[in-house]
């Protein structure tokens, strides 16, 4: 398939430093852009992900104001994999904070994977502040989903890369994948954390791509970039994201009036469309556009596409 939309250049930040959100917790932010033109703010995925600088080149920087930030635990925020005290709702307040910081009236709240479960979170608590959503590869933190990534479904498809997931796991722990890993993520033993860090990781990277992607796997057994990924996911998912079960579409009333975009890949492992599906049923207003030919990064080229289009269109870019 052919493609019309790429990334932008890549640019600069105008502006970096931390904001201090209280509870030990400091934050890294960036500001790419255009000062003073259409906000938008990036939310990463995981839980536990962070920045890069591709994610800075999903805007138009003559059309936006972008801030980015890694949340709680993550990339450059202090303290570095930091569990305590970081849950969805103080990372919504976060996003809050950083809103007043950057003196907008609203924003463009943008969020793939788990940054989409985020965005819709903060939408919902705080809609006259959000100017439109934009959604990737849409993950509602429900049981069925929770049970797809960690106990049957994506481990049918991709059976290979299971079986290593699931063997550093003894038989005996087998009954809870989340919390058998959660365990040895928290253990005293450095050794035993880094090993299971390792593995989380990998596989959360297997899953993430239509083709296989050696570069994003290298990426993902970085103990640097797998340690907090692996530690906050954990958590979260054992904590089924702080969420009631089904919270995100039974509250998507609240949405209405907020225009919507979400990009959604057909052959997504990690996060399958049902959801992308619930979530346009539960709110009609929004604007779900299937890639046919994608899985759920948002480094596969219709993926790009997609998102790219969805930020010139909502500035009113023509095509």
């Amino acid at each position: 398939m052919q493609y019309d939309r790429t990334l932008y250049p890549e640019i600069e930040p105008y502006e970096t430093g931390m904001l201090d959100v209280g509870e030990g917790h400091s934050l890294y932010y960036e500001r790419a852009g255009t000062p003073d033109a259409k906000p938008a703010v990036f939310l990463h995925g995981g839980p536990g992900g962070g920045m890069s600088p591709s994610h800075r080149r999903q805007w138009d920087p003559a059309l936006y104001d972008v801030l980015l930030f890694d949340q709680r635990g993550c990339g450059k925020s202090l303290p570095f994999a930091e569990i305590e005290n970081n849950d969805t709702w103080r990372i919504v307040e976060d996003i809050e904070r950083l809103r007043e910081m950057c003196g907008h009236e609203k924003w463009q709240v943008f969020g793939g994977s788990w940054g989409a479960t985020l965005a819709l979170a903060y939408a919902q608590k705080y809609p006259e502040r959000t100017s439109e959503l934009v959604l990737r590869g849409v993950f509602l933190a429900r049981q069925q989903e929770r049970k797809w990534l960690y106990s049957y479904g994506a481990s049918e498809i991709m059976a290979e890369q299971w079986d290593q997931f699931t063997g550093l796991i003894p038989e005996g722990e087998r009954d809870d994948f989340v919390k058998a890993y959660y365990t040895r993520l928290t253990s005293d033993d450095e050794a035993t954390r880094l090993a299971a860090a390792k593995e989380w990781s990998l596989w959360e990277g297997t899953v993430a791509t239509l083709l296989p992607n050696e570069g994003l796997l290298e990426e993902f057994a970085d103990p640097s970039k797998a340690v907090p990924f692996a530690r906050i996911c954990a958590k979260f998912f054992l904590e089924d994201f702080f969420l009631e079960e089904s919270q995100l579409v039974l509250n998507a009333g609240k949405l209405k009036g907020i225009p919507g975009i979400i990009v959604q890949g057909r052959h997504d492992i990690c996060t399958p469309p049902g959801a992308a599906w619930a979530l346009k049923k539960a709110w009609p207003e929004a604007d779900l556009r299937i890639v046919h030919d994608a899985g759920h990064s948002a480094g596969e080229p219709g993926i790009i596409d997609g998102l790219v289009r969805a930020t010139d269109e909502l500035a009113g870019k023509s095509p």
